[in-house]
């Protein structure tokens, strides 16, 4: 096991491609929440809750989630198929991170607001090698935000389909996840359907 670096980097990877289908073709990234775009807050998410550099994933309406929002200070790369689901969002992302130095991935979906710095700090502070896997837990139940150290990349690319993500590889690799306990300070909600928006008013 390759020990973590002083400087060790932990890149936040921001998943926000979606185009909101059963939103009525609303982009998620474009939904908004306290006053700002979605994605955003979701930015400030990962900003605060400790990571290094931040790699914004768009596809669906790209230019205008990037005339409409501020993404200062992020890199940002765009998934032209993501309509085929998130696994090339998340491919996108952890090939825009080759050669940057980065140890490891914090992977944040856009559309759970529920989840802020507080639960990104704790799966972030699991950060122990390039060869880490961690993940939030819900009550036992594994979820955002995932952790992924740069060991791993290959093989959850390549594993990725779908909308699934890095499901399967987590599953395979189950015996290596740390899983941190997160329910106390997030919930894991997705802003899926019109009946969800509700949960982005008055917050």
């Amino acid at each position: 096991m390759v020990p973590v670096r002083k400087n060790s980097l932990v890149t936040g990877v921001l998943l926000a491609a979606g185009g909101g289908r059963r939103l009525g073709g609303r982009p998620k990234a474009l939904l908004t929440y306290r006053g700002r775009p979605l994605v955003e807050h979701a930015i400030r998410s990962l900003r605060d809750g400790g990571c290094d550099r931040i790699v914004v994933v768009l596809g669906a309406a790209a230019e205008k989630v990037r005339s409409r929002a501020s993404l200062a200070g992020c890199a940002v790369t765009v998934n032209a198929e993501w309509q085929r689901g998130m696994s090339g969002s998340l491919r996108a992302g952890l090939t825009a991170l080759a050669g940057t130095g980065a140890d490891a991935a914090l992977v944040l979906l856009v559309d759970q607001p529920g989840i802020g710095a507080e639960a990104v700090s704790r799966v972030r502070a699991a950060h122990t090698s390039r060869a880490g896997l961690a993940a939030a837990s819900y009550d036992g139940t594994r979820g955002h935000p995932v952790l992924l150290g740069a060991d791993h990349w290959t093989g959850v690319s390549a594993g990725a389909t779908g909308d699934q993500g890095a499901r399967a590889y987590l599953r395979e690799h189950r015996d290596a996840l740390t899983l941190v306990e997160c329910g106390d300070v997030a919930q894991p909600y997705d802003i899926d359907t019109p009946e969800d928006l509700a949960r982005l008013k008055d917050r």
